[in-house]
């Protein structure tokens, strides 16, 4: 009999989402995470300090700062940056554990970590860049959100400038300008990779066993 379709063995890959800060990647990321129970969250660690509507261990691992450099110096993160002053990284093992398995995992992370991440695992990464629609727009959003000092706003407009000349890196870019349809796209993107031939090693387990059945 033919292996299940469905149960097709399959390696996990690595959905990178980066953007400037206000874009719109974590929502995005929220909701994928809501709609798909498959999909895992990476969660990084970081030293910045926790905002109040954060919980430790579910957005960040929130870490002192010779914390973290424990963990970088004894290799335990899989990619590490300093983004407005502040330290992330992605813990090496949970993403290592879950590809073996098959699973998928989701990583919100920006573009310094996703260069070291297409470093070290080229072949299970899928990146995206979401962009604003203007920059008026993403200034509107930061200040909408009221997490940030003004200084802060402008410190993060001023780097996102930067962080937007590296949207050529990734293997697709996503225009924010209406959250549903650029969730829709990102969604698209990640059923239609799972779906490469590359990513599923077990279609010629598959293939095999369809060549050898006989129709009744």
């Amino acid at each position: 009999m033919v292996e299940d379709a469905s149960a097709i063995r399959r390696r996990g890959l690595m959905l990178v989402l980066s953007s400037p800060s206000g874009a719109g990647k974590s929502t995005i990321a929220r909701n994928l995470l809501e709609s798909d129970p498959s999909l895992e969250l990476s969660v990084s660690v970081t030293t910045r300090p926790r905002r109040a509507s954060e919980i430790d261990g579910v957005h960040y691992h929130f870490v002192s700062r010779r914390e973290f450099e424990r963990l970088r110096d004894s290799d335990a993160l899989l990619e590490w940056a300093e983004v407005h002053g502040n330290f992330y990284g992605t813990p090496r093992e949970p993403a290592e554990s879950a590809m073996a398995a098959g699973r998928d995992m989701l990583f919100d992370i920006d573009w310094q970590g996703a260069v070291q991440l297409n470093e070290k695992m080229r072949a299970d990464i899928v990146s995206v860049f979401i962009l604003p629609p203007s920059m008026h727009e993403l200034k509107s959003r930061l200040k909408r959100r009221a997490e940030d000092s003004d200084a802060t706003i402008e410190t993060r407009l001023k780097n996102a400038r930067i962080e937007i000349e590296h949207w050529r890196e990734y293997d697709y870019v996503v225009i924010n300008e209406d959250l549903d349809r650029a969730f829709a796209a990102v969604r698209a993107i990640a059923i239609a990779e799972r779906l490469r031939r590359d990513r599923r090693p077990g279609l010629f387990d598959f293939v095999s066993g369809l060549l050898a059945e006989q129709p009744v």
